[in-house]
């Protein structure tokens, strides 16, 4: 796991290699750390979009270990902890399992949908696919091909039909083929983020009232390349329907994945897949240790 971690933050460790170079540095040569190399080192944090609140944070509790055997895992460790929080409201167990999936067009939502299936299915699991997005034609048959690609049943109606009431009948198909999980894709026109919203607001409640307690997750799909700016929708999408937890997309080809430390931190919402390639096994558990030293390039 540590390996795919190092090779899928290759470009956000190149962006700030220069400064963990110097820190390396320093620290070989049996130096305490000093002012400048600790400014060098947030900077280059926060170009990583780790955000400027984090990197601070991240750069004292740096400083407050002080003689720390070993300063570089140290600051790994720190790192580590900021996915640490409580809090978070579990979830029924159930059958069937109703995972929620939102986000903006174009963070590979669908696709990760069938990753996520597709490790059901691997686990000797039954799926369905409910294509909600019934906003775009094209969204509805590319769920399809793929729930056909991977074996999972799809539920779906024709283009423009309620969103809400597909996801109403995945549901209730889920309940009487005693189906073990439902994945629910949506629309993400933020174009028109008002009526978005209220229509997410809508699925879920309805949702809600075919399976009590459903739905169990409410995942958001962030593309990492989008760095800062995916921000803002983690904020708009948990004020709308509460998020029980993110996947970060396109890890891999981005210098930005420091954006899942400042997600983390300023929502206290845990990761929980980070996409790392584009086979369907590289969409992995998120292991907040590896992803801090694949960050900082400790390779053990």
């Amino acid at each position: 796991m540590l390996n795919r971690f190092l090779s899928g933050l290759k470009k956000t460790r190149q962006a700030i290699s220069e400064s963990v170079s110097d820190f390396k540095s320093l620290l070989a040569r049996g130096k305490k750390l000093d002012d400048e190399t600790l400014q060098g080192l947030e900077e280059a944090l926060i170009l990583a979009d780790v955000g400027s609140g984090a990197a601070s944070e991240i750069i004292e509790q740096l400083q407050s270990s002080g003689e720390a055997d070993d300063p570089l895992k140290a600051l790994a460790e720190i790192i580590a902890r900021k996915f640490e929080f409580g809090g978070m409201p579990g979830y029924d167990v159930k059958t069937p399992h109703v995972i929620l999936v939102v986000g903006v067009n174009g963070s590979g939502k669908t696709t990760t949908i069938a990753k996520m299936a597709q490790k059901e299915i691997a686990a000797g699991k039954k799926v369905i696919m409910a294509a909600a997005d019934t906003f775009r034609a094209a969204a509805g048959e590319q769920l399809e091909f793929w729930a056909n690609r991977v074996g999972a049943e799809i539920i779906k109606q024709k283009s423009g039909a309620d969103p809400a009431a597909v996801a109403y009948d995945a549901v209730t198909a889920a309940v009487y083929r005693k189906i073990d999980c439902v994945i629910i894709d949506t629309a993400g026109r933020l174009q028109t983020k008002t009526n978005l919203m209220e229509e997410l607001k809508k699925i879920k409640r309805v949702v809600g009232k075919a399976l009590p307690g459903a739905p169990q997750e409410i995942l958001m799909v962030m593309d990492a390349t989008t760095g800062q700016n995916g921000l803002s929708q983690v904020r708009l999408f948990n004020e709308a329907v509460g998020l029980t937890g993110i996947i970060v997309t396109k890890l891999d080809g981005t210098a930005k994945g420091g954006v899942l430390v400042a997600a983390s931190d300023r929502y206290g919402i845990p990761i929980k897949y980070v996409g790392l390639g584009e086979k369907p096994d590289d969409l992995v558990e998120f292991d907040p240790m590896a992803f801090a030293k694949g960050l900082v390039g400790i390779n053990e």
